[in-house]
């Protein structure tokens, strides 16, 4: 049996940074070994979740057998398409931000902010390929992991077939992720359409840019190009942009992106898509009345679809639907050997929530007999952070999500204008605020709107899960000064609460005993 793959990824432009991208994640010459006869774990899949499997189970030197299996590039889109290049990228446009600011901050602003978006790109490709040993084919193997590159579908309960290969299991874990979806607009597909996929590809900055979609990642990939030299036009369908966040945060970001020099169209309905001598045209309607935008490329940033074609689900009893995997909230889908995590079962969309569940898989699948002592996806506290300029970190509930569970809470908020440090730096216009069940000090949720909103998240988080609330807050020493003492000046205002008039009376009587009684 010839167990050699070929490589048919197409990564372009094929400088140096993307064939050593490549030599990582989908070597060209890479063997297939053969098979062990039966695996404790076959894991389909080297995206975020997959690889945290696969490389937990091996890591534990009990000798497991696990096999991993993936069709494109290891890494999946976090490393290839997602939160890498695409953070490079807004590090590179946040440095324009810092430079159109500069006459604020007393420093004369250069008449020409000239933006070398090649080099930009090459640095993008740079830093990709210097991380991705981290997800590597071989790093795998070396971990003790039968890495398999090419196609695996399920024949029947218990094999796994990749190629002309069969994998015996005893468990399997799906997690071949989500894709980007094609827009349901007449003529989109004949003009030709971005994804986060495909736009990191570019090596020249289009002129006119649409940017479909006023979601994480269409507001992220707006500014940035916008930043960078496009005229850049998004288009929502909402009438707010980032419409799962808390309404004053996303209006601070979209009040953002219009100073950036954005052109915002709200309650859009995409019409069509046609191709003219100018360029590409869109054609919409937005409350009640047409209008079209020309521009050289549309990224398409709404929509994902699940990865379920090809893995033959059906045979092995595993139902799923447009949204994905059906799961438990033990990761377990309608096929008790086998379990999903990550973006193809899961409403969180994130590498960290990814990796969070991998975690619940390994304990769930190997180390939970008859059941027992399984973990819960229900159980996580997940953050998440939208990295505009400012960034919007959130956690738990929202006011929103609050009052629709009808709730007894109370908010506390500190505009950014109150903390020194946010004023020294002229970063002013954001807040913090809490949310804490109502004559309690137990936090229920928080959102952070500030240049480095994510830095600040993981303190809140961390309290969250480890049920400290805003009164041992209050005891933690922030240093003086940082934008973070805005948890603490919100944890303060909590304890001076619960100086009611009874206490206030009963310290004025305490205060009056001289000193030597106590």
């Amino acid at each position: 049996m010839n167990n050699r793959t070929t490589s048919s990824i197409d990564i372009t432009p094929l400088d140096e940074y993307n064939q050593q991208l490549l030599a990582h994640v989908h070597p060209p010459d890479w063997i297939n070994p053969a098979p062990k006869a039966q695996y404790d774990l076959v894991v389909i899949g080297a995206g975020t979740a997959g690889l945290v499997v696969a490389a937990g189970a091996a890591g534990l030197g009990i000798g497991l057998k696990v096999a991993l299996i993936e069709k494109h590039l290891m890494g999946g889109d976090c490393l290839n398409v997602g939160c890498i290049p695409s953070k490079a990228l807004i590090s590179s446009a946040r440095v324009v931000g810092i430079m159109n600011n500069a006459d604020s901050l007393g420093v004369k602003k250069p008449d020409n902010i000239e933006v070398d978006f090649p080099a930009v790109m090459a640095r993008m490709r740079q830093i990709r390929a210097g991380i991705s040993h981290h997800d590597s084919a071989q790093r795998f193997r070396d971990l003790g992991i039968d890495v398999f590159l090419g196609q695996g579908h399920f024949l029947r309960n218990n094999k796994i077939e990749v190629g002309e290969t069969i994998l015996n299991y005893k468990k399997a874990v799906i997690a071949t992720g989500a894709r980007a979806v094609k827009p349901d607009i007449p003529g989109i597909e004949e003009v030709g359409f971005l994804t986060n996929e495909t736009v990191f590809s570019l090596t020249k900055c289009p002129d006119r840019l649409a940017v479909i979609g006023g979601g994480p990642i269409g507001c992220e990939l707006a500014q940035a190009f916008q930043r960078l030299g496009a005229r850049v036009t998004l288009l929502h369908r909402g009438d707010h942009l980032l419409n799962k966040e808390d309404p004053e945060a996303a209006e601070i970001v979209q009040q953002s992106l219009l100073k950036d020099g954005i052109k915002l169209v709200l309650n859009v309905k995409l019409e069509r898509a046609e191709f003219t001598e100018n360029g590409k045209v869109l054609h919409y309607s937005n409350n009640g009345e047409l209008g079209s935008v020309i521009v050289d490329e549309i990224l398409v940033g709404a929509g994902r679809a699940p990865n379920v074609e090809g893995l033959n689900l059906e045979a092995v009893g595993v139902k799923f639907d447009h949204r994905g995997v059906k799961v438990n909230d033990y990761l377990q889908t309608t096929n008790p050997q086998i379990y999903a995590a990550g973006d193809i079962c899961m409403d969180w969309k994130f590498t960290h929530a990814a990796d969070a569940a991998a975690r619940i898989v390994i304990k769930n699948t190997l180390f939970s007999p008859f059941g027992l002592g399984r973990s819960k996806l229900s159980h996580l506290t997940m953050p998440w952070v939208t990295y505009t300029d400012p960034e919007i970190a959130h956690v738990g509930l929202n006011e929103t999500t609050a009052d629709a569970l009808d709730l007894g809470y109370k908010t506390i908020k500190i505009p950014f204008s109150q903390v020194d440090r946010a004023i020294a730096a002229g970063e002013t216009e954001g807040f913090l605020k809490i949310i804490h069940i109502a004559n309690s000090d137990e936090i229920l949720g928080a959102t952070i709107v500030a240049p480095h909103a994510g830095e600040m998240i993981s303190e809140i988080t961390t309290a969250m899960v480890n049920k400290i609330g805003l009164s041992k807050l209050s005891g933690v020493i922030h240093p003086y000064p940082t934008q973070a003492e805005a948890i603490k000046k919100a944890a303060d205002t909590y304890r001076r609460t619960l100086l009611t008039n009874n206490t206030k009376n009963l310290l004025k009587i305490l205060a009056k005993f001289p000193s030597k009684l106590f």
